[in-house]
């Protein structure tokens, strides 16, 4: 297959039709730092077979989340999908239909849209919720340029507990639009330092909890702090199943609820597809993001599903759009409610419990090391440690020994000065062997 199909010729007459003088000049509005200074190292021509056998031993240098003890986070979370899961989404109907355009002909995909908007709206405790978006940072992004429109302010207050990627895949999107953001620097438990900064010109707070470095935070009153300034709140979740056990966003008094639902019924998958959750108050409704699935009777009387609110570009002018989210993650939508239906609410929570429970075990583990501090001061299945040497390769040599310890918060932020800092989740998946095994090992790593 040729997968450069033009001749120069062909492109010198292409770039002529729109008057560009060279491909250079389509690639201005990239900043000169963002490029790169010439092509990737990869070789120019390769054989089907040689490009297998490449991959195939780049592959086989990647250890499996279950092939060891695992107790990486920071996001992402190892979590049990059952078989039924992917057996259902693997039928035809399921995994060969896509975004409906001809939205009331596809009655099975608004149904199972309309389940899952019920359950994030039941999880979050909030009134509505949307038809998903891509994951949960870019969710966050949305939230940042929905409540912009909302108080007609142009600045962003983000918490120095939000996860960094999340802080950075917001102010990729919002800065396009002139959306200043004002992060501050990280902590372990301060959520509410963000009240200090509310100010006139403030269109939204945003608080993660439970934050990046597990610390679980009831944000009522950075919520009456925001209203009272006539800000919005938008909590961030990226572990839903901590919704389980905690306080919802929206009895807390969040405006906004921008969380990511892999760790309901999606696998890892080396960092995607996931699947973002997107809640909001109803009188926010039609400054919300995506689309929404309702409920009607159609002509008999029969019970019937519509594409209700649609604001996004493919469907309305441009300018009138709220959002140039072009899809929804559906599949993965689908995976999140026939796993939810299978927990269902007393599941739900027992797994939350589980979780809990097992994150303590590993706590109490840890703790008990010479030199090992615990930085979290409540949690739900994740939490930092502080470590006397450098924890990405503290990481290195426990992962040379099959073990995954966690993630270096240097990972997530390099600049931030905490080389020492470790995150570290349990989840139902974890074993009390595992929990040992990180324990022992850990402690002679660190010893020596």
């Amino acid at each position: 297959m040729r997968y450069l199909p033009l001749t120069p010729d062909d492109r010198t007459a292409m770039l002529a039709a729109i008057g560009a003088k060279s491909i250079d000049d389509l690639f201005v509005d990239v900043p000169q730092a963002a490029r790169l200074d010439g092509p990737v190292d990869l070789s120019r021509v390769a054989g089907e077979l040689e490009v297998e056998r490449a991959l195939s031993a780049m592959a086989a240098k990647n250890a499996t989340a279950g092939a060891t003890p695992f107790f990486c986070g920071a996001g992402a979370y190892k979590h049990h999908v059952p078989a039924t899961v992917d057996h259902i989404i693997q039928r035809s109907e399921f995994l060969t239909s896509y975004t409906p355009y001809q939205p009331e002909i596809a009655q099975g995909t608004l149904q199972y849209l309309y389940e899952f908007q019920t359950q994030v709206a039941n999880l979050t405790g909030m009134p509505v919720a949307n038809a998903s978006l891509y994951d949960g940072s870019t969710a966050m992004a949305e939230g940042v340029l929905m409540a912009t429109r909302v108080t007609r302010r142009n600045k962003a207050v983000i918490s120095g507990g939000v996860h960094p990627h999340y802080v950075k895949a917001t102010e990729t999107v919002v800065h396009a639009v002139g959306v200043e953001t004002q992060v501050l620097a990280p902590a372990f438990d301060a959520e509410a330092a963000v009240i200090d900064q509310i100010g006139p010109d403030t269109a939204c707070v945003v608080v993660q909890t439970p934050n990046v470095f597990g610390t679980a935070t009831d944000v009522t009153k950075i919520a009456e702090a925001a209203h009272a300034a006539g800000a919005l709140l938008i909590v961030v979740v990226t572990e839903a199943v901590s919704m389980g056990l905690l306080k919802s966003p929206g009895e807390m008094g969040a405006d906004i609820v921008a969380a990511e639902g892999q760790s309901i019924g999606n696998a890892l998958n080396f960092g995607g597809p996931y699947v973002g959750l997107f809640a909001t108050r109803e009188k926010l409704i039609r400054q919300m993001p995506g689309r929404l699935t309702g409920e009607t009777v159609d002509a008999d009387g029969e019970r019937g599903f519509v594409l209700t609110l649609s604001t996004r570009e493919q469907h309305i002018r441009r300018d009138k759009a709220t959002s140039n989210i072009c899809t929804n993650s559906g599949l993965c939508t689908l995976a999140f409610t026939i796993h939810m239906s299978l927990l269902g609410e007393t599941g739900l929570r027992k797994l939350a419990l589980l979780n809990h429970e097992k994150a303590v075990a590993t706590r109490d583990a840890l703790a008990a090391i010479p030199g090992v501090e615990i930085l979290t001061p409540r949690f739900f299945n994740e939490f930092a440690v502080r470590l006397p040497k450098n924890a990405a390769q503290v990481v290195d040599t426990l992962a040379g020994h099959h073990i995954l310890a966690g993630v270096p918060y240097s990972r997530l932020a390099p600049d931030a000065g905490m080389d020492d800092v470790l995150l570290v989740a349990a989840t139902e998946t974890t074993l009390d062997h595992d929990i040992k095994l990180l324990a022992a090992s850990l402690a002679k790593v660190l010893a020596a």
